[in-house]
């Protein structure tokens, strides 16, 4: 755990620092709370200002210390528990960015917030290869690297970082398939279509934000906010198909 937490601390840092730089001044990010179909709630402080989108971030912290405190497989492999840990990590990292970009409105955050997103989906594929070839150091850093990178497409293109989001999460999902066709089993392949459902539910809810807030059971408890709901479940699937694989993998090497 320890291992997993220092080693995206790092990343965490070179991005801070880079965001820091000015290097990202030219994307477009949304720094205005029009942004968001949840009203904002003026007498709360800062960090309640629109208090759903912003509670909902304890999901994924609560998500993410549960699976740390997960075993991986049947017998004690340290490779397993990074992998698993450095994923758990990531969550638990992402949510404070998130909550602080409400907070502040501030380019910053909000670059960070869009940047992370990528390397958080490139770790499935490089969590499917584990379970495939065993732990590969060199590919989980050149696949972490070259998703760092791709956010570079949102300076030469206006919807670069969706472009660049679009083409992790087919590449997570193809990996995902690929790895279920080789070591999976019928519970493996509900984890894997229910994290499918989430990530499309994540898609499409934040983009259906401002369109169903025009119906009322939708105007407090926003489309993003159940957006947020079906990410924290993408996370969760996935921990729970990518550890079943794990644990059947290991059997079969057995």
């Amino acid at each position: 755990m320890k291992v997993a937490l220092s080693h995206v601390i790092i990343f965490f840092v070179l991005c801070v620092s880079l965001a820091t730089s000015g290097i990202f001044n030219s994307v477009q990010v949304d720094l205005t709370y029009d942004h968001y179909a949840e009203r904002t709630v003026d007498y709360l402080p800062a960090f309640l200002a629109m208090p759903f989108n912003s509670l909902v971030n304890l999901g994924y912290i609560a998500m993410g210390i549960y699976w740390l405190l997960q075993r991986v497989g049947d017998r004690e492999d340290k490779n397993a528990a990074y992998v698993k840990d450095v994923f758990a990590v990531m969550a638990i990292m992402y949510a404070p960015v998130q909550w602080v970009r409400l907070t502040s409105l501030s380019r910053l955050p909000a670059v960070l917030d869009q940047w992370f997103t990528l390397p958080i989906f490139a770790w499935v594929p490089v969590w499917c290869r584990f379970v495939t070839h065993g732990w590969r150091p060199r590919y989980a850093l050149a696949v972490e690297l070259g998703s760092l990178l791709s956010y570079g497409l949102a300076l030469v293109q206006h919807r670069g970082f969706e472009v660049a989001l679009g083409c992790h999460v087919a590449f997570a999902v193809t990996e995902g398939v690929r790895v279920q066709r080789r070591f999976g089993d019928a519970l493996s392949r509900r984890y894997l279509a229910l994290a499918v459902l989430s990530c499309c539910g994540f898609v499409a809810l934040k983009l259906l934000d401002h369109p169903m807030a025009q119906y009322r059971p939708f105007q407090y408890l926003t489309g993003h906010f159940w957006s947020k709901v079906c990410d924290v479940y993408q996370f969760h699937y996935s921990f729970r198909f990518l550890t079943h694989l794990t644990s059947l993998a290991q059997r079969r090497k057995e």
